[in-house]
């Protein structure tokens, strides 16, 4: 089972070639380490919300814009040895030294996946979620989260992946618990939804919404204190 690495960033505005070259020099490193997939994503719809929202989650100031990315690994003993290799490869350690970003503002987490379906096409928009659930309610919640995958397969995306939270640490300045104002007894759960493109994602939405306008789905966790954003890829390494 695909198990994920996400992150969570913001990076100024005027440093996105520079982010993406950061990134793509990464890539044959984390690949090199046993990584699937690398996927970065520059923000491109991303609301303001009342209780939590992406630019919140980082601290993102007024000139920067929220990346949303994840690594893939085929197992979890994968990416931990994959992550001791970061920590100790030299390599590794000079690039960590050149981020064109504030790290310590940045939130990350490893997360089992619940929910991976893939349909054909080619991913180029992606919808990121970051969700709070009560841990009682993990089996309420995959049966919802299966239930919609395939309604967004029908719409028109090409990949549904929820991710529950297994190492998931607490940050000094920032973390995904803050992040969505986490209660006892939650979890957080990483889910992203990619398109072949963003009208092809409006549209899906559009149909979603019609097809339930009162939303009366009952959803297993806080609505409110979920987040939720539209984003471009600037690097993925499954196209190339």
């Amino acid at each position: 089972m695909t198990y994920v690495d996400g992150f969570v960033l913001a990076v100024p505005a005027d440093k996105k070639e520079e982010y993406r070259r950061h990134a793509a020099e990464a890539a044959p490193l984390f690949k090199e380490f046993g990584a699937t997939r690398m996927v970065e994503c520059w923000g491109d719809d991303v609301p303001d919300g009342k209780l939590t929202d992406f630019r919140r989650s980082v601290q993102a100031k007024d000139d920067e814009t929220v990346v949303f990315s994840w690594i893939e690994y085929p197992s979890k003993e994968i990416r931990d040895a994959a992550n001791h290799k970061i920590m100790t490869d030299s390599r590794m350690q000079a690039m960590g030294e050149q981020m064109p970003f504030d790290g310590k503002r940045m939130i990350f987490g490893g997360f089992d996946t619940i929910v991976d379906e893939d349909s054909s096409g080619t991913a180029g928009y992606t919808d990121g979620f970051v969700v709070p659930v009560p841990s009682e309610k993990k089996a309420d919640y995959l049966a919802l989260a299966q239930r919609m995958a395939g309604k967004f397969k029908e719409y028109g995306a090409v990949r549904v992946l929820e991710a529950w939270g297994d190492d998931v640490p607490n940050g000094e300045v920032t973390d995904y618990w803050r992040a969505v104002q986490a209660q006892d007894g939650e979890e957080v759960v990483y889910s992203y939804i990619q398109w072949p493109d963003k009208a092809t994602r409006d549209a899906g939405w559009a149909r979603m919404m019609a097809a339930d306008p009162e939303q009366s789905t009952p959803m297993p966790f806080d609505g409110k204190r979920m987040f939720w954003g539209g984003f471009r890829p600037i690097l993925d390494t499954a196209a190339e």
